[in-house]
């Protein structure tokens, strides 16, 4: 693992709870990583959560998705990123899971989807 990774895996890690996926939505989704979700779903919500407003699967745990439309419409985000919160994701990409989303965002490889997969807009 390259310094740059080592350092953004630090600072994500520490700050945001980011699981380096590699395709970084953090900006997107409020400032939350959608994979710590059980279900490590790119969309959310997945129709598990609670009526208290927590997961199916880890019932002590609020929904990561929940948690993350409420950030992106507390946080003071430019417009286009709180729209962002709707975009239909692509499937992750466990190829990508360890390495850094700034270099893969900057080289393109975070937009590469899996093949036979695309998105109805």
């Amino acid at each position: 693992m390259g310094v740059g990774v080592r350092l953004e895996h630090l600072v994500k890690g520490a700050v945001w709870d980011c699981r380096m996926c590699g395709t970084c939505v953090l900006h997107s989704t409020g400032m939350t990583c959608p994979m710590t979700c059980p279900k490590t779903l790119r969309n959310g919500p997945c129709g598990g959560v609670r009526e208290n407003g927590h997961c199916e699967v880890v019932p002590e745990m609020r929904c990561v998705w929940t948690k993350a439309y409420e950030r992106t419409q507390q946080l003071p985000m430019p417009r286009v990123w709180r729209e962002e919160y709707n975009d239909l994701r692509p499937p992750v990409d466990n190829r990508l899971k360890g390495t850094s989303s700034w270099a893969n965002l900057f080289s393109g490889r975070d937009k590469q989807v899996p093949a036979g997969w695309k998105a109805d807009t």
